[in-house]
C-alpha cells in the first residue's frame, strides 16, 4: 500500500478524525440514553428498541469484514469522505423516521461506517504521523471516543425531554457535516495500491493467540453491552430516577470514563497481563453489585462512575494486545477486530434486551457479568503471547 510522507505530521487531519470518532460514537450509543422515549413513540418495548444498537453492529461486522479487499485501489481520503456523507445521512433517516423499518434502516448506515472508519483507523493514523508520534495519536483518536462517552448519553438524556429524541438525533447531521468539510481540508491523498492483496481478514483467525485474544474481546463486549445498553430502564423503572437526575448520573460515569482513559496507558506500560484482566473483573463485580444494591439511587450511583472509569478504556488495552501481535496486517487485523467487537455488541444487546423483557434486569446483569468473567479468563492466557510493540510503522 501507498503511503504518505512519513516525515510529516498530518495533525490537523488526526484531529478532524477525533471530531469524526465523537460523532460516531454519538450516533451509535445515542439509543441508549433515549431508549424509553423512543420506544414510547415508536410503541415498542425497551428491549425490542434496544435492538438499534444491535443492528448498527451486525451492519459493522459485515462492512468490517469486506472493506480491506472491497475498497483496495481507493483513495484512504476518498473512502473516508465517503463514509461521513453516510454518517449525515443516516442521522437524518434516524431523525424523521416514519416508521420502526425507516429508523432500523437508518441505524444499519451506522453501522456501515462504524465498521468501515474503525477497521481503517489504526492503518491511517499509521500514515498521518511519523511512527514516534502514532502513540500520542492513536491516544488522541481514543480520546474522542472517551470524550463522546462523556456527553452523549447525559447531554441525549437531557436534551430528549425539551426537544424529544429525534431533534436530539437530528444534531448529528450538523457534525458530520462540519466532519465532512474538516476532512475534506484536512486529510492528504492516501492512494491503495490495487495490485497489493491485503491479508485475508478471517485468515488470521488460524492463530491460536489470535482466537483466544478476539474470543475474549468478543465476551468483553458483550458483558458490557448486555448491561450498558439497559442502563436508562433500570434507573427508571427500578431506581426510580427523574430524568435531571438521570442525566447526572451518566454524566458522573462518562466523567469517570475520561479520568480511566488518561490511567489506561500507565497500566498497560506497567503490565499489559493486568490491563486484559483487571477491567473485565472489576465490571463483573460492578455488575452483580447493581443487582444487590438496585433501589439505592446514591450507591448506584458510585458504581455506575466506576463502570465508566473501568469500562472506557478498557478496549485500549485490547488495541495494544493487536499492535503487538499483528504489527504487519493493520487493515486485516483493525478489520477483524472491529468484526469481533461488533458482533459481539451485537449479542450483547439482543441477548441482553431478550431477558430483560423476559426476567427484568437481574438476568441480564447477571448474564454480562459471567461473560465478563470469562473476558477475564482469555485475557490472562493470551497476554502471555503478547511481544513487544514494533517500532516501524506499517501501513
Amino acid at each position: 500500500m501507498a503511503s504518505t510522507d512519513k516525515t510529516t505530521a498530518h495533525w490537523g487531519a488526526v484531529l478532524a478524525l477525533t471530531l469524526c470518532v465523537s460523532t460516531l460514537i454519538a450516533s451509535e450509543f445515542m439509543p441508549v440514553s433515549l431508549l424509553t422515549p423512543i420506544a414510547a413513540d415508536l410503541r415498542l418495548s425497551e428491549g425490542t428498541a434496544g435492538q438499534a444498537i444491535a443492528v448498527s453492529g451486525l451492519f459493522a461486522v459485515l462492512t468490517s469484514l469486506g472493506i480491506a479487499r472491497a475498497s483496495a485501489g481507493i483513495d484512504r481520503r476518498h473512502l473516508l469522505l465517503g463514509l461521513t456523507l453516510v454518517m449525515l445521512v443516516s442521522g437524518a433517516m434516524v431523525a424523521f423516521a416514519p416508521t420502526f423499518g425507516v429508523f432500523m434502516a437508518g441505524r444499519a448506515l451506522v453501522g456501515v461506517v462504524i465498521g468501515g472508519f474503525w477497521s481503517m483507523s489504526t492503518a491511517t493514523i499509521m500514515r498521518l504521523v511519523p511512527p514516534p508520534d502514532v502513540p500520542r495519536a492513536l491516544a488522541l483518536l481514543n480520546g474522542g471516543n472517551a470524550l463522546a462517552t462523556t456527553i452523549a448519553a447525559p447531554l441525549g438524556s437531557f436534551l430528549g425531554q425539551f426537544i424529544g429524541w429525534r431533534w436530539t438525533f437530528f444534531m448529528v447531521v450538523p457534525l458530520a457535516a462540519l466532519t465532512f468539510a474538516w476532512k475534506w481540508l484536512a486529510l492528504p491523498a492516501m492512494p491503495s495500491d490495487r495490485q497489493a492483496k491485503p491479508a485475508l481478514t478471517l485468515a488470521l483467525l488460524a492463530r491460536a493467540e489470535v482466537r483466544r485474544g478476539m474470543a475474549a474481546v468478543a465476551l468483553l463486549f458483550a458483558g458490557q453491552f448486555a448491561v450498558f445498553t439497559y442502563l436508562r430502564p433500570f434507573l427508571e423503572q427500578h431506581v426510580h430516577v427523574g430524568v435531571s437526575l438521570l442525566s447526572l448520573i451518566l454524566l458522573g460515569m462518562g466523567i469517570a470514563g475520561v479520568l480511566g482513559n488518561g490511567l489506561i496507558g500507565r497500566l498497560v506500560a506497567h503490565s499489559l497481563a493486568q490491563a486484559l484482566i483487571v477491567p473485565p473483573l472489576a465490571l463483573a463485580l460492578i455488575a452483580a453489585l447493581l443487582i444487590a444494591v438496585g433501589t439505592h439511587a446514591p450507591l448506584v450511583a458510585v458504581l455506575l462512575a466506576l463502570w465508566g472509569l473501568t469500562g472506557t478504556p478498557a478496549p485500549v488495552a485490547w488495541w495494544t494486545w493487536m499492535a503487538r501481535t499483528l504489527p504487519d496486517d493493520a487493515e486485516a487485523a483493525g478489520g477483524l477486530m472491529v468484526a469481533v467487537i461488533q458482533l459481539a455488541i451485537t449479542l450483547g444487546a439482543a441477548g441482553g434486551g431478550l431477558l430483560f423483557d423476559a426476567f427484568g434486569f437481574a438476568a441480564a446483569f447477571l448474564a454480562g457479568a459471567l461473560l465478563l468473567v470469562g473476558s477475564a479468563l482469555l485475557g490472562l492466557a493470551d497476554a502471555r503471547h503478547a511481544s513487544p510493540l514494533p517500532e516501524r510503522n506499517n501501513a
